[in-house]
């Protein structure tokens, strides 16, 4: 490997900015490792993104002249992928995407590598059962989401085709972009700043609830759970579900709403287990609930079968009900943990480790492609070494 060029001209493609979450966190990363590539997104709310981004060079599409708030950008969805096909990206050498829908759908010159991270394919056109009863939508508005489907999903398949090499954020991701798209791909686990997370050193005082407020979360079965148990639980964040799930709650649930990120992890470091009852690609909160030494009471599914090890890191549970995580519970109040050795394993997942790992990967597929414009061979086929 030679690895990436001093001169190299790279530009970064985003989703969208309108609301902070994993994917926000991941382009982060790739800016402090590409501080001068301009960053193109479909729309940018300043209002709701941290000031960090102000900072950025970002560029929107015109679809930032209508609106950039996510309620709006959500109604538009037919607009995205004429937006991001209308983006001109022939400058550049490296294009670096970062998407969970459109952003892959840019259009690029041969000589440009185009490497898509890809933190799970468009869970609304593939998974679309799944994402109608997880969003209950009302039925006007799921008759508008299956008409549009169809012709988005041909789309999507079409704008993969477009990647010259993929990476997943997780090997839950890797099977899905094989499935869908036809295309093979990279494992590289979503970067979280584990080095950062307070080490709690006692049992903990209270299990802890965090993340946005979504169905699909499946946060009512924690607060059922611990009212059941009668024990304390906190709850941070907010979101759509926030009044339903307050009225779930008895008397030994608290909610915090919206915390700093310096008082979050000060929460996360006095938990005495983190909650996860719901199905995640891949699932951030777990593994920055690891780094503060606290273990992970989850569902057996998605992401976290990748990052928690049973009875050292945390406790599965197999059915998504509340007599099955009551039983995790009670389970897990027999067991101890060692903070110390949880940290050590969720060490693994930190930003230095993706870092370092990214620009490996990034150097060989450089590589690759260069070798494959001279020889005049076709782009895009898989590096066995790499997946």
């Amino acid at each position: 490997m030679t690895g990436l060029p001093d001169t190299l001209r790279v530009a970064l493609v985003h989703d969208y900015l309108n609301q902070m979450g994993g994917a926000e966190q991941v382009l982060e990363v790739f800016h402090t490792l590409f501080p001068s590539a301009p960053i193109f997104v479909s729309v940018f709310d300043r209002k709701v993104m941290p000031p960090a981004f102000r900072d950025m060079d970002i560029r929107t599409s015109f679809m930032q002249r209508i609106s950039p708030r996510t309620s709006v950008a959500y109604k538009l969805l037919p607009l995205f992928p004429l937006a991001f096909e209308r983006f001109d990206l022939r400058e550049y050498d490296l294009v670096l995407s970062s998407t969970t829908t459109f952003a892959k759908g840019v259009l690029t010159r041969p000589h440009t590598c185009h490497v898509c991270y890809c933190n799970t394919p468009f869970r609304y056109l593939w998974m679309y059962q799944e994402y109608v009863e997880n969003q209950r939508v009302s039925r006007p508005v799921e008759a508008l989401l299956s008409a549009l489907a169809t012709p988005l999903r041909v789309w999507d398949f079409a704008a993969a085709q477009r990647v010259d090499y993929f990476l997943a954020g997780s090997r839950n991701a890797a099977r899905r972009i094989k499935k869908f798209y036809r295309r093979e791909s990279s494992v590289l686990h979503s970067p979280v700043d584990v080095q950062s997370m307070p080490l709690g050193r006692n049992s903990g005082e209270y299990y802890l609830l965090a993340g946005r407020h979504q169905a699909y979360k499946r946060m009512d079965l924690a607060i059922a759970a611990c009212n059941t148990l009668h024990l304390p639980l906190i709850v941070t964040n907010e979101g759509p579900e926030t009044a339903r799930l307050k009225a779930l709650a008895g008397p030994t649930v608290q909610f915090t709403g919206r915390l700093t990120h310096s008082e979050l992890r000060q929460v996360f470091a006095g938990a005495r287990a983190l909650l996860w009852p719901g199905e995640e690609d891949y699932g951030i909160a777990p593994v920055e609930a690891m780094g503060a030494g606290r273990p992970v009471i989850a569902i057996k599914r998605g992401g976290v079968c990748e990052t928690v090890i049973a009875g050292q890191t945390g406790v599965f549970f197999e059915k998504q009900t509340v007599e099955s995580l009551v039983e995790a519970l009670r389970n897990f109040e027999m067991l101890s943990f060692d903070p110390q050795r949880i940290r050590a394993h969720a060490m693994q997942f930190d930003e230095s480790v993706f870092k370092q790992r990214l620009l490996a990967l990034l150097g060989d597929l450089w590589d690759a492609h260069t070798e494959q414009l001279h020889s005049g061979s076709l782009l895009g086929a898989p590096l066995n070494s790499l997946d």
